[in-house]
């Protein structure tokens, strides 16, 4: 359905892929994976035909339809939710303006009668009748009620922007639908609904999700952008983890196998080369080593590489950490009333729920950098906490820096620029990377940058809502083993499944009408609760906050 010949991207020096040729299949839903800055989504948009490659060209069968996720939250912020969502059918919007203007004018001639009749087929053969009911169907599975559909984009916020802009994409139904990080600002409902959703998709479907669950629920196939090109698994994440990793093993040992031959044939070549009985057979071993050394696979370093993270803890912490006590706090509406919560040591409490309905404002709240409408929180006497908050503009700043000077600010007196090189050279900021400025980050990088500074400062309570949501898979596998194994307590907000799950010692669920606690896993909790728990309002507030 839509194939790339000889592709090839090159940013100056830096090479992100050559000459990748790859055919995406009919029926096959692909996980596009790869190290930050590897060119995934820069493939994606030439895929789109939205960038040109240097090298090479993109092939889509006649009459295929191409669906691009856009990322561009305030396009639409003049128009309604729900024509937003028609506008992903160009044609069909086409068709609706021009009935709906020759409808709206006082009277017709013939001529605009004719036209408002061949219209009205074209309308009827593109669907246009159910195209309201079936955008509607999907702004509420997005977790869009039908109250706001008629209101404009400019009225709710910017995560609910971007499901608009999903429910937008699926709209157009096309043939080919290239995801970029879909399920960034969408709760574990909302996933879970997409997730459904795509998995019905009978076209091809090319997605990019640093969601490790999500690819494992959808994906038949893996595309994985390494050594500079692509390379296709089949199966899911977990699939393409075991089949890379035993390639790769295979390899080194059959490449080691080959040196070790090449090691016995050398050595009878050294020491009958010389000797005229044995000459043939030592031009013969020798003629035997080049080809040897000609078929052998060269084995590439790879683009993917992990940040080293481990926390450590300045001062022991004592047993009771964070006390609440009948907390409430409400902005326009109540957003939780008469809590209390009691956090202990060693702790690691997942925060769950539905966007907007008040997850970071309860943190926040439990940190004491927000004041609750009443009640009163209590930190215990050792507690010092480092927080990861979820608008990197709070956790970087406006000021621009070098990273060097930034994480500086905040070193212990005393500390050595070596150590701070070291530190960034930790989390992937080497060499001339350590001057680059923090107004040019990425959002991946600027995670990494902030995850530096709690490093350092080794503090005995990490505090972080939604980490997961810019960094690679690599970076959040790194991140997820550092918590585990931190002895200090982790209060976390997040809507990764796999990072809940495998990380949460205890479930703090904030909905709409309650906030409930439960002393156990993720996966216990879902236990409990079962289906109750993806019932629940798709809610929160949606409305943007003046």
């Amino acid at each position: 359905m839509i194939s790339a010949a000889g592709v090839t991207i090159r940013y100056g020096k830096k090479t992100l892929f050559e000459d990748v040729s790859i055919k995406f299949k009919e029926g096959c839903r692909y996980g596009l994976i790869g190290a930050n800055g590897s060119g995934k989504s820069t493939f994606l948009k030439i895929l789109a035909g939205i960038e040109q490659p240097h090298m090479g060209v993109v092939s889509v069968d006649k009459g295929m339809r191409i669906g691009f996720l856009k990322q561009d939250h305030y396009e639409y912020e003049n128009v309604t939710v729900m024509n937003t969502v028609l506008m992903g059918h160009k044609e069909l919007w086409t068709v609706h303006e021009e009935r709906d203007r020759l409808y709206s004018l006082p009277e017709m001639s013939e001529e605009q009668g004719i036209r408002a009749s061949e219209l009205e087929e074209q309308y009827a053969d593109l669907d246009g009748y159910e195209a309201e009911s079936y955008a509607g169907e999907l702004l509420e599975g997005l977790g869009i009620p039908s109250s706001i559909h008629q209101e404009k984009m400019s009225t709710i916020t910017g995560g609910y922007k971007l499901r608009v802009l999903l429910a937008q994409v699926l709209f157009q139904k096309p043939e080919i639908l290239l995801l970029d990080e879909p399920t960034n600002n969408l709760d574990i409902k909302t996933i879970k609904w997409l997730e459904d959703f795509l998995r019905n998709h009978t076209g091809v479907l090319i997605v990019i999700s640093h969601d490790r669950h999500f690819i494992n629920s959808i994906a038949t196939d893996i595309a994985d952008l390494d050594y500079n090109v692509i390379r296709v698994y089949p199966g899911n994440y977990d699939d393409y983890m075991e089949a890379s990793t035993m390639a790769r093993e295979q390899l080194i040992n059959d490449n080691k196998r080959t040196k070790e031959k090449i090691a016995d044939l050398q050595e009878f070549v050294s020491r009958f080369s010389a000797n005229a009985s044995k000459a043939k057979q030592a031009t013969s071993r020798a003629k035997l080593i080049d080809k040897l050394k000609s078929g052998q696979i060269e084995i590439k370093p790879s683009s993917r590489v992990s940040p080293y993270i481990r926390f450590k803890m300045s001062k022991p912490l004592g047993k009771d950490v964070i006390t609440a006590v009948g907390i409430s706090k409400s902005y326009d509406v109540p957003i939780f009333n008469d809590v209390s919560i009691s956090i202990s040591k060693g702790e690691k409490v997942g925060i769950i729920g539905t966007n907007g309905v008040g997850k970071t404002t309860l943190l926040k709240c439990l940190l004491k950098q927000m004041e609750p409408d009443s009640g009163k929180v209590e930190h215990g006497a050792s507690m010092s906490a480092s927080y990861f908050p979820q608008d990197h503009k709070d956790g970087i700043g406006q000021d621009a820096a070098t990273l060097i000077e930034w994480l500086y600010r905040y070193a212990p007196d005393g500390t050595d620029t070596t150590v701070i090189r070291s530190m960034l050279g930790r989390m992937l900021f080497s060499g001339d990377m350590a001057q680059k400025n923090t107004s040019v980050l990425s959002g991946g990088e600027k995670s990494r940058l902030i995850l530096s500074r709690m490093i350092m400062a080794e503090d005995n309570v990490l505090a972080l809502d939604e980490p997961t949501n810019h960094l690679d898979l690599e970076s959040i596998e790194a991140l997820n083993y550092a918590l585990s194994l931190f002895e200090g307590t982790v209060i976390f907000v997040t809507h990764d499944r796999e990072f809940v799950s495998s990380l949460a010692t205890r479930i703090i669920e904030v909905t709409p009408g309650q906030v409930i606690d439960f002393k156990g896993t993720y996966d216990e909790y879902l236990e409990k609760e079962g289906a109750e728990f993806f019932k629940r309002a798709a809610g929160g507030s949606m409305l943007a906050k003046n």
